[in-house]
């Protein structure tokens, strides 16, 4: 399925935080916290001003980004858990971060 935000959200995937320490030592399930950062999978139009123009967002698809804790409301689409925010809920965009590897099942 695909699927469009409207206005000024957007979708993000949220990148697995790492599971080891520095040091090697395993974090369980049970005590990690969920990751702030992820990866735009798509964008809305942008959002209307004053005069009534459109105005585009900053954040692209493939951007990596850091969000609050709390933000967005989490859907399931395709079978697989994203978020989708205001652009406003963002933090900023990762610069030089490497691409991000999917693993498959």
């Amino acid at each position: 399925m695909k699927f469009r935000p409207l206005h000024d959200r957007v979708v993000v995937r949220r990148i697995d935080a790492e599971t080891k320490t520095s040091r090697g030592i395993i974090i369980p399930d049970t005590v990690q916290e969920k990751p702030q950062e992820g990866e735009i999978v798509a964008v809305g139009d942008g959002a209307r001003d004053e005069r009534g123009e459109v105005v585009a967002l900053v954040v692209k698809a493939g951007d990596r980004v850091l969000f609050g804790k709390w933000s967005g409301s989490e859907v399931k689409l395709d079978g697989e858990d994203l978020l989708i925010m205001k652009e406003a809920d963002l933090m900023g965009v990762i610069e030089g971060a490497p691409a991000v590897t999917r693993k498959v099942a």
